[in-house]
């Protein structure tokens, strides 16, 4: 059970809550075809405490435009130093599942499902580089938790202006970068803790 610091946290249906935010190839002139992730951020949040237990995070360098545009990196604060020489999306993708088994996630007693702050990263993203590139992609990728979902249900407030309204409303100070992936999970996990000590018990609420 929750420690007694969370005892408004009730017992939750998943071991596991992995949050993720990808930033991807972007431009505000133009349209850039495909758009590619550069960066794939997840934190292992532990569903009893809600505390963050690991993070996987690297950027990815863009093999069809591997150019970022300063609209990009104004907008995500990744400059071309931090994709250059990091691993290509395919090489990405198996570090990951490498890295949900040495998490013992795999595990067939553990269960873990994907948070996002929307259904983009799953539902459009992800899917659309794959199936450019003609990679498959594991069945995990295929359920998750929209977090704007969630706060609905928990609170009865739509979700309007996405992840920082539902901190404003939460009360939740802000941290890093909006934009940045990874500070973007951190912020998400905040929510999420959030929204279980109002005693909410998440389920799944969208999938491919």
């Amino acid at each position: 059970m929750a420690s007694s610091s969370n005892n408004s946290i009730k017992q939750q249906n998943y071991d596991y809550f992995l949050v993720l935010d990808f930033e991807a190839t972007c431009d505000e002139e133009r349209k850039i075809y495909p758009i590619e992730i550069i960066e794939f951020p997840v934190l292992k949040i532990n569903a009893r405490t809600f505390e963050c237990e690991s993070i996987f995070h690297t950027y990815v360098t863009p093999t069809i435009n591997p150019q970022l545009t300063k609209f990009c990196i104004d907008l995500t604060g990744i400059t071309q130093d931090m994709i250059t020489n990091q691993p290509k999306f395919d090489d990405v993708l198996q570090n990951f599942h490498l890295w949900l088994n040495n998490e013992k996630l795999l595990e067939s007693n553990t269960k873990f499902i994907f948070v996002t702050c929307g259904d983009w990263d799953l539902y459009t993203m992800l899917p659309s580089q794959c199936n450019y590139f003609k990679l498959s992609h594991a069945e995990y990728f295929n359920r998750w938790i929209n977090i704007k979902k969630s706060f609905k249900q928990a609170t009865g407030k739509f979700a309007r202006d996405g992840m920082m309204g539902m901190l404003k409303d939460l009360n939740i100070q802000h941290i890093g970068r909006h934009h940045s992936g990874i500070d973007d999970c951190k912020n998400i996990a905040e929510i999420l803790k959030q929204l279980a000590k109002r005693g909410y018990i998440f389920e799944e609420n969208r999938k491919k």
